[in-house]
């Protein structure tokens, strides 16, 4: 239902959510961060690497459900007082 002229193409990418390797772009960097920091850092190897998997593995599948989960759960705890009973 447009008019003759105004079409415009909507591009795939502009609508889908930005994932690296199934987690959203936020989560992921933040979690490698974080692994990175425990295993090269404080050279604690094995702890870092099972951050890592564990902190990927629960966003992934967060993502699945909502791939805006880290924008709802920082707005959640900017709003917290208005949520509760």
């Amino acid at each position: 239902m447009s008019a003759n002229g105004y079409e415009i193409p909507l591009h795939r990418s502009l609508t889908e959510p930005i994932l690296m390797a199934g987690a959203p772009r936020t989560a992921a960097i933040a979690i490698g961060t974080l692994a990175a920091a425990v295993g090269l850092g404080l050279q604690l190897w094995i702890p870092g690497l099972v951050l890592w998997v564990v902190g990927h593995s629960a966003a992934v599948l967060m993502a699945r459900s909502d791939p805006d989960f880290m924008a709802v759960a920082s707005r959640s705890t900017r709003h917290k007082e208005h949520l509760t009973c």
